[in-house]
């Protein structure tokens, strides 16, 4: 489950405190459904259109799967390696991220089923739907699981993010940021703040509790090191070992780019992906991160090759056992 919608169940949990905590099943339900409507609209719209890129451009296509079963096996190997960390990563950060004492070996089982899951339905909502029942199971209350979601989300946003500010400035000239005209920048400036005033009163006078007990829940965190090294700790590994990955297959394939450049063309096509809530950044994230390869000067085929190299160990390899995992612990009562 995605932060924002974490944060809205959280809400309706804490504004609400004086009804039985069975009830809050039904509130989130109701929540996720009302999102996940036009999600799945948005959605399909984006996969389709992906499907349409894909087939004007299919003989890159063709070419980089070719390319990708020649490559490097060792280098694949590597890029398989850290696709593995990633899932370790996780339950690292979900575990900082709360602070009772979750069971280990359940918490990365968690992991790679919620990763299986994420990739099933819109923006996450499979990731967040399994380890909220995770942590339900391990006997934390709907309201705080939900929060513990937040905090992760959050967390992971500001790795990323501090994770591009660092490799922009290591590398200056890596990332080039569009040229914007003083009319344009005016112009967003100030629909944005039309719409901050508009929409900033009413959201804040609804969300006011919620972020108050977010609050709560990250100081709590934060008041035990051992919680916050696992939190940001697990959180930065999980977006350097995601980098690791792509760079690693670019290795494989022969991607003529620097790694560093490769790492944070990575970081800023998923964050802009990220907008589109496709399940697991599928077609949306394949798409920006092929157009920020070749608009940065790699050969189309390469990137291609790239792409699916790093969706074929992230998502399609681990996609039937973490299927199996999930049904493994919803047998055993772990969800």
């Amino acid at each position: 489950m995605s932060g924002p919608v974490a944060a809205e169940a959280a809400r309706d949990d804490v504004r609400s405190p004086g009804r039985p905590l069975v009830a809050y099943p039904v509130r989130l339900a109701a929540v996720v459904g009302r999102r996940a409507c036009w999600q799945s609209a948005l959605c399909l719209a984006v996969l389709l259109g992906a499907l349409y890129v894909g087939r004007r451009h299919w003989s890159a296509v063709r070419t980089g799967a070719g390319r990708l079963a020649v490559a490097d096996p060792g280098w694949l190997l590597v890029g398989a390696v850290a696709a593995l960390g990633t899932w370790a990563a996780s339950a690292l950060a979900q575990q900082g991220a709360v602070t009772l004492r979750l069971p280990g070996s359940r918490l990365l089982a968690a992991q790679f089923a919620a990763s299986a899951a994420n990739h099933l339905l819109p923006a996450g909502l499979g990731a967040g739907a399994v380890n909220l029942r995770f942590l339900m199971r391990c006997g934390l209350p709907a309201g705080r699981s939900a929060g513990a979601l937040a905090v992760k989300a959050g967390a992971g946003a500001v790795a990323r993010l501090t994770l591009m500010v660092l490799l922009t400035l290591a590398c200056p000239g890596l990332l080039r940021v569009p040229h914007v005209s003083p009319a344009a920048f005016v112009l967003g400036f100030g629909a944005v703040a039309l719409l901050a005033v508009l929409v900033a009163g009413p959201l804040w006078a609804r969300c006011h509790r919620a972020v108050t007990s977010l609050l709560a829940d990250i100081r709590a965190v934060h008041v035990c090191p051992a919680r916050a090294t696992a939190l940001w700790g697990g959180s930065f590994a999980f977006a350097a070992l995601h980098c690791a990955v792509v760079v690693a297959v670019a290795q494989a394939v022969e991607l003529p780019l620097p790694p560093q450049q490769t790492a944070l063309l990575y970081l800023a096509a998923s964050s802009a992906a990220a907008l589109l809530p496709t399940p697991g950044g599928l077609g949306s994230l394949d798409a920006a991160l092929a157009f920020a390869l070749t608009a940065s000067g790699a050969p189309a085929a390469t990137a291609a090759s790239a792409v699916l190299g790093y969706r074929l160990l992230t998502v399609w390899l681990p996609l039937m056992p973490g299927l199996l995992v999930l049904t493994v612990l919803m047998r055993r009562k772990a969800l």
